[in-house]
């Protein structure tokens, strides 16, 4: 599985989904969009952070920890 967030520089939330990674013990990269601007044309979101699973735009915001884990699982 893999997970990607996608960020922008002093992105709040986008700390909040790494620390409920970071509980569950799942692996992710985290990629700025401002540096990476192919990722906005490949997942167009409007909110950070975008979470992106097994390249599936999954979330944009913060998730519910359930839901995360849910698609996690």
């Amino acid at each position: 599985m893999k997970v990607e967030i996608l960020t922008t520089p002093g992105c709040s939330n986008c700390s909040v989904v790494e620390r409920m990674l970071d509980d569950m013990k799942i692996p992710y990269n985290v990629i700025d969009v401002t540096e990476k601007p192919e990722y906005l044309e490949k997942y167009p979101i409007y909110t950070a952070p975008g979470i992106v699973i097994d390249d599936k735009l999954e979330f944009t915001g913060v998730p519910k920890k359930q839901e995360l884990e849910r698609k996690l699982s």
